[in-house]
């Protein structure tokens, strides 16, 4: 393992330190997508640019539910890396979590024909598209156990407080994914097959880089048995069991929106993909600053220091919130130019516009379930996020959307601010109930 500094930096620098090499690199994960769809865009048929679309989404739906591998790797890791005996600890979590990863990655080889047709079947793609589709998804498929294992390494990364790490290994990755669709559609002429074969050359680098990193820290640990008795093995499974259901409950809500926003016109549900695009710019912050706090109230709860743990916290509420702020800013005054740059049709921009006090007030609203996330994820309470995230869907994001409906495609987007508050202040509650019952670091069973 790094040995540690004794030296330790100011709070606040340190909180800074780890969610700003995080914020840069969920702004550069888009950018692989983005390469393929511009070379794909330039391609003789735009049915290559569709089918891959749909083969592209396929896969990454089922790679965004996987995400709590990711989620749990970085709690435990954390926590881990605050033990008294850190390298063990930190070596017992990185070798439980990347088997769990590759049991995933190659179910999801096992079962791509099911998943291919399941994904063709509620898309309805032409036949032509369906072609390409299917050309893109049978190489792309195969990076499954590479991703899966990205999920992890990246996971325990931010959790070993190595965030300057997984910047490098995302750059890296996405610039190798470019060159490489330049060289094998253009050079090598492999349409679509080649922008997936890019892709999974990109997918196992990186994970092929983390790993390397990971492994140099716990090289000098020998793997125990233990780690993966029937004891460990059931703490793992209701860990990530508990985080599936949680983003299980997050996408219905998600997916409802998009389409209850289909069945209301094209018009609806061309302004929800563009406010889609105000989420996820204030996903591109918040996020970042719950990666610095998942990795340090992590570290604290390992170390069983209450104190610190509300003191990461409460730091990193301050700065949600200053970013929240800023955030509502930037959207009240460039809301019109954003929305601009989305679309070119002026009814769309009209349209769009009238939506803008509500985007005003999803950073304000929505940064407190962002940054009590990262306290959970750190705490490894996933029974709490799996009750909160259920909660809320059930008893505010649809009862509010139900009460709202005659307003149409607002109701929508009320629902959903509710449903984000509500997430915010469930957890705070819980949080608040943890602390007064002395069981914050008290992880689920």
């Amino acid at each position: 393992m790094t040995v540690r500094s004794t030296a330790k930096p100011h709070p606040h620098r340190q909180m800074l330190a780890l969610a700003t090499p995080m914020i840069l690199a969920n702004i550069t994960t888009p950018l692989l997508g983005l390469v393929d769809t511009a070379v794909l865009g330039h391609m003789d048929s735009p049915a290559m640019l569709a089918g891959a679309s749909v083969g592209t989404l396929i896969l990454t739906q089922i790679y965004w539910v996987c995400g709590f591998l990711r989620m749990s790797s970085t709690g435990l890791s954390a926590q881990a890396r605050g033990h008294q005996h850190a390298q063990t600890q930190s070596a017992a979590v990185l070798y439980q979590s990347l088997s769990i990863a590759l049991v995933l990655g190659m179910s999801i080889l096992l079962l791509q024909w099911p998943i291919q047709q399941a994904g063709i079947f509620l898309a309805s793609p032409p036949s032509d598209v369906t072609t390409h589709l299917s050309q893109y998804f049978e190489v792309r498929v195969w990076g499954a156990p590479a991703a899966m294992f990205n999920l992890v390494l990246v996971g325990w990364l931010v959790g070993q407080q190595r965030t300057r790490t997984v910047l490098i290994i995302q750059v890296v990755g996405n610039v190798l994914n470019g060159a490489l669709d330049m060289v094998f559609v253009y050079g090598l002429g492999m349409s679509v097959g080649g922008v997936a074969l890019a892709s999974i050359i990109a997918e196992y680098s990186m994970a092929i880089m983390a790993l390397t990193v990971a492994l140099k820290c716990c090289w000098q640990v020998p793997i125990d048995p233990a780690w993966f008795n029937r004891a460990a093995r059931k703490v793992l499974l209701t860990l990530n069991g508990n985080m599936l259901l949680r983003n299980l409950a997050l996408q219905l809500c998600l997916a409802f929106l998009t389409l209850q926003g289909a069945r209301l016109g094209e018009t609806p549900a061309a302004i929800n993909a563009i406010l889609m695009q105000f989420f996820v710019l204030i996903a591109l912050g918040l996020d970042g600053i719950a990666y610095a706090v998942e990795a340090l109230v992590g570290e604290a709860a390992g170390a069983k220091d209450k104190a610190e743990i509300k003191a990461h916290t409460y730091r990193g509420l301050f700065w949600s919130s200053v970013f929240a702020v800023g955030y509502a800013l930037v959207f009240a005054v460039f809301g019109e130019e954003i929305i601009a740059l989305l679309t070119e049709h002026s009814a769309l921009r009209q349209a769009a516009g009238d939506y803008l006090g509500l985007m005003i007030l999803l950073p304000l609203l929505g940064h407190w379930c962002f940054l009590y996330d990262g306290v959970f994820v750190g705490l490894t309470r996933s029974g709490a996020m799996r009750d909160t995230m259920i909660v809320s869907a059930l008893c505010v994001y649809f009862p509010v959307w139900y009460f709202s409906r005659e307003a149409g495609n607002p109701a929508l987007w009320y629902a959903l601010l509710a449903f984000l508050l509500a997430r915010g202040i469930t957890l705070g509650a819980v949080f608040i109930f943890a602390d007064k019952k002395q069981s914050l670091v008290k992880a689920d069973s």
